[in-house]
């Protein structure tokens, strides 16, 4: 089954801390202004944000997510992403402030990178740059 993606850069972030997402959103979009950010609050969020998606035939390009967040956490949010025929072939990234070697291992080991939240604005525009070389 194919499945239509945006032709412009679209990701979608998942992550229960507002300041977070907005702080990510605007370092996404000082790089590429074209940049489609779709925030979720959290995994139950995000999945059905993805769910919406599919139907309309837009998924994004790139899943970027957090670890810990209420509801349902992101390893529980990414094996169930894993095992959707809709969306396993979406890549992710996690984007978290955790610095737990098995966090690291858990998601790394499942194809998953794995980016640890920067303290600086300007280190946030260097990951924003990297996180869009994933849409390309």
């Amino acid at each position: 089954m194919t499945h239509v993606i945006n032709n412009h850069r679209t990701i979608l972030c998942i992550d229960d801390d507002a300041d977070d997402l907005q702080l990510l959103s605007e370092a996404v979009q000082r790089i590429d202004p074209h940049c489609q950010i779709i925030k979720a609050y959290n995994g139950i969020h995000g999945l059905a944000l993805l769910e919406e998606m599919h139907h309309q035939q837009q998924l994004p390009r790139l899943i970027v997510m957090d670890i810990n967040m209420p509801k349902l956490d992101g390893k529980q949010t990414y094996i169930r992403l894993q095992a959707s025929e809709h969306f396993a072939t979406i890549p992710v990234v996690v984007f978290s402030t955790s610095s737990s070697p098995m966090d690291k291992m858990f998601f790394q080991s499942k194809g998953a990178a794995f980016i640890t939240k920067p303290i600086r604005f300007e280190q946030l525009l260097e990951v924003a740059s990297e996180l869009l070389n994933y849409c390309n």
